[in-house]
């Protein structure tokens, strides 16, 4: 028997997590100097923290240490279970050093015991999509090899698009230059990012204003989404809920089969992406 873990930067609902059993790894994030973990929004006030942020207050990010993915995996190996952790983009992270260093020593130490890691190549609600239906194939009887097989072609059907209401924390990230963030702030540039299949963030396109992101949205949508009500589609927002309930309105209109949901965007996203960020995440035809 495995233990199924993820992180929080697989954003989703702390309901879920508990409902379905997860062993949640909290990630971190520090501001005004004291360090905090993430823990889906059960004891966060998500609305205070992009309040000082708004106000100026300067929110850093870190990696785990090999000693915390240690404290987070060796119960579970030392009591006779296995681990299975469906965790966030490698690409975004150097964190994931520090949990191979963590696996070796706990592989030398319980050698009859396995730790299998499946890497979702994504990233918040795309991550937590892709963990949430791996946790049920889990929770079903299905092997780790099993749920790895199933999750191989899955994460390549979950599709990620949002837009950052402002550019200063994309060049406060170093992802564009001083004159860039100046320049489309004063122009209401949205850029629209996406996750490639590498696990990547990239840019798609940039759009004038919050009605033409929200259009380009909606766009994606009515293009790729899987017209079911097998999976949920979400609608996350960063501390802008009017518009992102302005976005759920219209898809639920839109004719189609769609169980759509609202979910906030976390302290340890939101601290790239930014107060007002709005991001759809769906299961593509």
């Amino acid at each position: 028997m495995s233990v199924f873990f993820t992180d929080t930067d697989c954003e989703m609902d702390w309901t879920d997590a508990e409902k379905l059993g997860m062993k949640v790894i909290g990630m971190p994030y520090t501001l005004k100097g004291q360090e905090h973990v993430y823990d889906f929004g059960k004891n966060t006030d998500i609305k205070a923290f992009y309040n000082e942020m708004r106000a100026g207050e300067i929110v850093t990010t870190s990696a785990l240490n090999s000693q915390d993915y240690l404290n987070y995996f060796e119960p579970v190996l030392a009591s006779g279970e296995d681990v299975l952790y469906v965790h966030f983009s490698s690409e975004l992270s150097g964190t994931f050093n520090y949990m191979q260093t963590a696996i070796n020593i706990l592989m030398e130490k319980y050698p009859k015991r396995k730790i299998t890691v499946f890497d979702t190549k994504n990233i918040s609600l795309g991550g937590g999509l892709i963990a949430i239906e791996a946790c049920k194939l889990h929770n079903s009887g299905a092997s780790d090899e099993e749920v790895v097989k199933f999750l191989e072609s899955f994460k390549n059907k979950v599709a990620v698009y949002f837009y950052v209401d402002s550019l200063a924390y994309l060049k406060r990230g170093g992802r564009i230059s001083s004159v860039s963030a100046v320049m489309g702030t004063m122009l209401n540039i949205k850029p629209i990012l996406t996750v490639t299949k590498e696990g990547k963030l990239e840019k798609l396109t940039t759009v004038k204003g919050t009605k033409k992101a929200l259009d380009y949205l909606y766009s994606k949508f009515e293009a790729e989404y899987l017209d079911s009500n097998k999976y949920e589609l979400f609608i996350i927002d960063a501390d802008n809920k009017e518009v992102g309930d302005e976005l759920a309105e219209r898809i639920k209109n839109s004719g189609k089969k769609v169980n759509v949901r609202r979910i906030a965007v976390g302290p340890v996203v939101g601290a790239h992406a930014g107060p007002g960020t709005i991001g759809i995440i769906f299961v593509k035809a």
